[in-house]
């Protein structure tokens, strides 16, 4: 669900109830289009997240550590030098939009008390945090917004501040039913459910269907279709929530497919609508909606900050691809060289026999086991003998390009191979640390350039590490994250009796499970292999071929590429991948 205008009031009233009076202080900016900062209250130190992301902008109270950039950007420095150790005096929700505001008295440079304003717009790709002044003058914004970008409202610094536009609706808090029944009836031809999201800020489109349900009205039916006891029903409905709402009674609740326990939708309201899948309910707004966006919100911001070292490889993937398309064209053009042999030695068998000025020789194939005939395309110009040549030396031409054609077939195979398993270790990069990694390895290999960071001396730069699973058995399993991880897990941390564990083929991360020297059961190793199949570029596939042995049968060939390595004496186990059980070994 996007946060509407009821998950924003139910943001809202948790937020007055703990930070209020509080006071700012440590403000950083971790991302390019968020903030966080630290709020002293009620003996209390509470993080607040501010996110301007378009895929999930939102604000909650946060428990998440997060990396402090070694520069801070100039948005960070705004919010610093005149919101930091400013007291929050009022958070509230203009309209029932989608906007919050908390208003801040701080001190300035003559040590006078002043007014600021931080207003979170959660408006999708438009989405902004900006800073103004007790005129409501903006001194900056997290995302400067020009008049080039939008010709309706600029959002830079000295411009004053203004209300996104108007779509003309009504605020539902001060419905009556009157207007709820009149907006019923005016729309002919239009939908319930597009009527109530329409007509009032706040309403997505998602809890205009939850009001429909409550009050057994299809929402898809049209208006006129509507009797005066489902209008009745409709209006109580939606009262009885906006009470709800109003009294600040809310349950956060996140709802899951049933099969799979994928995170499906979450609400500040229990969802009638929701009433088959399982629910989780947490005890405040601000534990949903870290739970709800942590994994997206990364997974969002590592696709961000991995999009150039994707198109790379996709770029070089591509040539691999054309590569491969022009040796297989020039393996057909070489197909008939031994056929250009044959009819070189049959020129120089009959060279006396050759008539001058002739375009065509036949003559029979000694080389042919039925000694049928074959006709030799001559070149009148040239000698007999030189017509020979000539066919000796496009079989030698071709016969040096087949050699090197295997060669070059090799290489690019290897490449190929190659930078597909980096493709695929970038679907299984979770942090920055992993990114690095894999950008350093890039770098190494000559793909791209190396990036040259600031020293920082007191800031050593994060380590990745593979990821860690315990089997039901209680056997340690490690996953590699990239291909020096790789490298890492099955050359230097494997011991030679552990299980060495790979899709057959198939680009995937190695895979070990530490046997600590006794048998593996098998449901350990049918576990290892799941882990296997599913962070491999076959996750979404059935019955994927999982090959295992003991590391002490898994070699590197020299001058091999980081993750490529050689094995022997191994099985083959064939799975499907299942999340599910992946997320329980995880959690476990």
């Amino acid at each position: 669900m996007a946060l509407d205008g009821i998950t924003v009031a139910g943001i809202v009233s948790e937020l007055n109830q703990k930070l209020i009076g509080g006071r700012i202080d440590k403000i950083y900016q971790p991302l390019s289009d968020e903030i966080l900062f630290t709020v002293r209250s009620i003996g209390e130190n509470f993080k607040v997240l501010v996110s301007a992301n378009s895929n999930h902008p939102r604000i909650h109270m946060t428990q998440i550590q997060k990396e402090n950039p070694i520069s801070p950007p100039i948005f960070c420095m705004v919010m610093r030098k005149y919101i930091a150790g400013g007291k929050i005096t009022k958070i509230y929700q203009p309209d029932f939009e989608r906007i919050i505001i908390l208003e801040v008295e701080s001190m300035n440079e003559l040590g006078d008390i002043t007014a600021k304003k931080l207003i979170l717009e959660i408006m999708g790709k438009y989405s902004n945090f900006i800073v103004t002044d007790e005129n409501n003058k903006i001194l900056d914004a997290i995302k400067r917004v020009s008049y080039e970008k939008s010709s309706v409202r600029e959002v830079l610094p000295g411009k004053q501040y203004c209300m996104p536009p108007s779509q003309d609706k009504q605020n539902p808090l001060f419905m009556t039913k009157e207007h709820i029944l009149k907006q019923l009836e005016k729309q002919s031809g239009a939908k319930v459910q597009e009527i109530l999201y329409k007509s009032y800020t706040g309403i997505s489109p998602i809890f205009a269907s939850e009001i429909c349900f409550r009050a057994g009205v299809d929402p898809y039916c049209f208006c006129e279709q509507l009797t005066q006891q489902n209008k009745q029903a409709l209006f109580t409905v939606f009262y009885d929530i906006l009470e709800q709402i109003k009294n600040q009674t809310f349950s956060p609740y996140i709802y899951y497919e049933l099969e799979k326990q994928k995170l499906l939708d979450f609400s500040v309201i229990d969802m009638k609508q929701f009433q088959s899948f399982s629910k989780q309910k947490y005890q405040t707004i601000s534990a949903l909606l870290e739970q709800f966006y942590a994994e997206k919100d990364n997974i969002y911001h590592v696709r961000q900050k991995s999009h150039d070292m994707r198109r790379i490889l996709n770029t070089n993937i591509e040539r691999c691809a054309k590569k491969k398309e022009i040796q297989k064209r020039t393996e057909r053009e070489v197909a008939a060289k031994d056929t250009w042999k044959v009819k070189g030695e049959l020129l120089t068998a009959n060279i006396h026999s050759i008539p001058k000025g002739v375009t065509t020789f036949r003559t029979v194939n000694f080389y042919d086991t039925e000694l049928k005939e074959i006709d030799i395309a001559i070149d009148p110009t040239k000698t007999p003998a030189e017509n020979a040549q000539k066919y000796f030396s496009k079989y030698n031409k071709a016969k040096r390009t087949l050699a090197a054609l295997e060669i070059q077939k090799k290489q690019n195979d290897e490449e190929m191979i190659y930078l597909e398993s980096v493709l695929n270790s970038l679907e299984t990069a979770k942090e920055e640390a992993d990114l690095d990694e894999i950008r350093t390895e890039l770098a190494e290999q000559g793909y791209m350039k190396r990036k040259t960071a600031k020293k920082n001396k007191s800031q050593k730069p994060k380590k990745a590490k593979p990821l860690h699973y315990i089997s039901s058995d209680g056997f340690d399993i490690y996953v590699g994250k990239s291909n020096i991880q790789n490298d890492e897990l099955t050359l230097r941390f494997a011991q030679s009796n552990d299980i060495w564990l790979h899709t057959k083929e198939i680009p995937g991360s190695h895979v070990i499970i530490k046997t600590n020297g006794t048998d593996i059961p098998n449901q350990t190793l049918l576990e290892a292999a799941n882990i296997s199949a599913y962070f491999s570029k076959s996750q979404n596939s059935s019955q994927v071929p999982v090959d295992y042995t003991f590391k002490k049968f898994v070699k590197k060939p020299n001058g091999a590429k980081p993750g490529m390595v050689i094995y022997e004496k191994y099985k083959t186990i064939y799975i499907t991948p299942d999340e599910t059980m992946v997320k329980n070994l995880e959690n476990k």
